[in-house]
């Protein structure tokens, strides 16, 4: 073995070693001794991996019922037409559950079986989240096929949140995209084991090798091949197993013939080198393969098998496919892969909070013999009622059985049980523990924790994002409004990123969201579910407030009109807080938090300890509006540190009341600003529109971060960072300056500062219309 490729081993395993000076692990020569000592006499000096990591359960320490152990529950989730919904298709008809395959906005007007919405097969495009089920061998899968545009991003949230295991689908071409980056901090954030699929290999321009880069490079997973494909573009005909060392070809009208060939001789060093590569892999993350890479030992199929099965469940290898699914080729092989290296319900330990002991964690092991437990992850409404979405985390849920809300302690019968394939129904006498299935008549919200009683269990909920655009919307007739205040009322239920507001200034309905396309497709939904036509407002942005430096507060509220009056001081300041402060939210309120920090730094009982709650609420009631425009604020820390009391007219009203004046009169000194949602922009488009595109962006105020021609100079893609408040029409724009050949996508980034001259039109703005409804602000 060359001594470079020791020490590059070595130096990446050497915190790991027990016993060894840290040095001498990568450099002396003795290490490889014991190494191949080891090997021979089958004993390991290093630390086994620990199979425990995020809970992963040791399959040897229980015995696990035949038909869990088969049991896989997986997601297809990827960035906006990457072939998610045909690769689920593909998979449908591989595994027997439909008969024909129909193409996403195909020619025969039918559609894929899992755009089950009108809206989806006009549009092209995944909306909600379906879920289905099928065989593959002797092994169960219920799978989820997720949508890829970040407007409906919490439909893959609350999928990844129950799912065991997930399929990240790439495209050949553009690789990792930024819903691919989404999707992975998606999968992360819930520990969830998953394996890649680079999908339209057939398509120009197709490079696996640099979409394993891809993987490497954004999303700083540790993936190897293992899979290399026979030929690309328009000779794309199968793939080489690289731990088998076999190839197949896909032929037939539909792909469904797999025959076994030769290893063509112009594949064989291609195949030598990615196994190698695929190994050394390994040997980062695995012992067993670390002793038998470092000794030069032939890795035996079953052996590497299994060590990537480890270590995907162990989320240290991410073992990559490929194929088209559109041509037909890789489906197979890819149902394979999700048999042998996901894990199964049993392997992934799950934790509830015990409302019965103060909400301690504990354990919800995957066993039928248990009390039952079970999340509503996702509502729809159907021709029968609500729709109920539930994983069974433990026990058996029986048709005409009991369970009990733990949100509201509401005891509710189970009518029916259903298993979904798309938008058909399958009744089913009980579900038990690990699978997924649905259940009508149940009034729930969404992300309900239900149990039989005997236990009171809630499961945690899921991450939601914040909305950045809003809409105003009223009925056209005043006859639909029973309608329109029902639709609402059911799409809220469903969609927890959709929220709505009524602004008692302007007498209308707000609606708020993800993004245009998210607001426009319930507007739709409006008009063809509920026979609600309605008239639109202009989209509002989601501003926000914060301040620029700190600023002194020392406020007396005094009031006296008979009786007890309202006497409170509160003294202090006001300052921004850094990036990545503040106790609401993750990541410094990037997330849906607003970063606020309340301190009480007062000495002795100038204000008594039962008044400084009250403070805190002023404070925060401050926060809701700010003083420029009314927005919400973020970013700022209020300090107290002193105060006065009176004997007889100090109460808790009175100090809320003047910690919320005095905080806001603090924030305008303290150069109050407006912050607005800054978008992170993907622009993808034939390269010959190039410089309009990037013209147009920067009229709109974009700050270009990228410009990614691919390899063939066919396409270009560039990365921006532009104000949401630009970007409205930009879809039309686009269309119009490319033929119709370009594509975007946006997600929310962060809030930044306004320029000084949009911030002065915004409070004057704000301002005339206070005026004009006579609110003193």
């Amino acid at each position: 073995m060359p001594l470079s490729l020791l020490s590059r081993y070595g130096r990446r395993r050497a915190s790991a070693c027990h016993g060894l000076n840290a040095r001498n692990f990568y450099t002396s020569s003795s290490w490889l001794l014991q190494r191949q000592h080891a090997t021979k006499h089958k004993h390991s000096i290093l630390p086994q991996t620990s199979f425990w990591v995020r809970g992963l359960a040791s399959a040897a320490s229980d015995e696990i019922p035949d038909h869990i152990a088969k049991l896989r529950n997986i997601g297809i989730s990827a960035h906006i037409d990457s072939g998610k919904t045909t690769l689920t298709e593909r998979i449908l008809f591989y595994t027997g559950r439909i008969r024909e395959i129909h193409d996403v906005k195909g020619k025969d007007g039918v559609g894929a079986k899992m755009d089950s919405m009108d809206l989806e097969r006009e549009k092209g495009i995944t909306i909600q989240s379906a879920a289905t089920y099928c065989s593959w061998g002797d092994h169960h899968i219920n799978i989820i096929d997720t949508p890829g545009h970040v407007d409906f991003t919490i439909e893959v949230e609350r999928a990844l949140r129950v799912l065991d295991g997930a399929v990240l689908v790439l495209c050949g071409v553009a690789g990792v995209q930024s819903q691919s980056i989404t999707v992975d901090r998606q999968m992360k954030r819930y520990n969830v084991p998953r394996l890649a699929f680079i999908n339209k290999l057939d398509r120009a321009g197709a490079n696996p090798w640099k979409v394993v880069g891809d993987l490497r490079q954004y999303l700083r997973l540790n993936a190897a091949a293992v899979q290399v494909p026979i030929g690309l573009e328009a000779e794309h005909k199968g793939v080489v197993d690289l731990i088998d060392r076999k190839a197949y070809v896909f032929a037939g009208e539909r792909g469904e013939v797999v025959t076994e060939v030769p290893i063509e001789g112009g594949l064989e060093a291609t195949v030598l080198s990615k196994r190698n590569e695929m190994i050394e892999r390994l040997a980062d993350v695995d012992d067993e393969i670390a002793e038998l890479f470092l000794a030069e030992t032939e890795v035996p199929p079953e052996v590497l098998r299994a060590a990537i099965r480890r270590q995907t469940l162990a989320l240290a290898f991410v073992p990559v496919f490929m194929g088209s699914a559109f041509k037909n080729k890789g489906v197979q092989r890819l149902l394979d892969g999700v048999v042998d290296y996901l894990p199964n319900p049993s392997q992934v330990t799950n934790y509830a909070l015990d409302l019965t002991q103060d909400e301690a964690r504990v354990p919800v092991p995957c066993k039928e013999n248990l009390p039952a437990v079970a999340l509503a992850f996702k509502l729809e409404e159907g021709k029968f009622g609500q729709l109920t979405y539930m994983r069974v985390y433990q026990g058996t849920i029986k048709r005409g059985g009991w369970l009990f809300n733990m949100r509201n302690d509401k005891k509710v019968k189970v009518p029916r049980l259903v298993r979904m394939h798309s938008n058909e129904l399958e009744e089913i006498e009980s579900i038990s523990a690990g699978d997924v299935c649905a259940m009508f008549g149940v009034d729930c919200s969404s992300m309900d924790s239900f149990t039989d009683g005997t236990v009171k269990y809630a499961l945690t909920s899921m991450f939601v994002p914040a909305p950045v655009i809003s809409l105003a919307v009223k009925p056209k007739q005043s006859a639909m409004f029973a309608n329109f205040s029902k639709a609402l009322q059911r799409f809220c239920k469903e969609d927890p990123t959709l929220q709505v507001a009524f602004n008692e200034k302007t007498k209308e309905t707000v609606i708020s969201g993800m993004g245009e396309l998210h607001l426009e497709i319930y507007v739709e939904r409006l008009k063809r579910e509920y026979n609600v036509d309605c008239s639109v407002g202009n989209p509002n942005v989601n501003y926000r407030e914060t301040i620029r430096k700190k600023a002194n507060f020392n406020y007396l509220h005094k009031k006296q009109s008979g009786g007890q009056g309202q006497y409170a001081r509160v003294v202090g300041y006001v300052e921004p807080l850094e990036e990545g402060e503040g106790e609401d939210g993750k990541e410094g309120g990037k997330e849906g938090g607003l970063g606020f920090e309340f301190v009480n730094k007062v000495v002795g009982t100038n204000i008594p300890p039962e008044y400084i709650p009250s403070c805190e609420k002023g404070a925060r009631d401050a926060m809701e509006k700010g003083p420029l425009t009314g927005h919400p604020s973020q970013g700022v820390r209020v300090v107290l540190t002193d105060g006065t009391t009176h004997a007889v007219d100090s109460s808790d009203m009175a100090f809320r009341i003047a910690a919320a004046y005095a905080v806001r009169e603090a924030m305008r000194a303290g150069q109050a600003c407006i912050l607005e949602p800054i978008m992170n922009l993907e622009v993808t488009s034939p390269t010959e529109f190039q410089g309009n595109i990037m013209g147009q962006l920067n009229r709109r105020m974009a700050v270009i971060q990228s410009n990614d021609v691919s390899e063939d100079g066919a396409t270009v893609c560039i990365k921006a960072d532009a104000p949401l408040a630009q970007m409205f029409g930009y879809s039309t724009d686009l269309r119009s300056i490319t033929q119709g050949k370009g594509e975007f996508t946006m997600e929310y980034k962060t809030h930044l500062p306004v320029t000084r001259d949009i911030q002065e039109q915004l409070v004057k703005k704000y301002r005339e219309a206070s005026a004009g409804g006579g609110e003193d602000k």
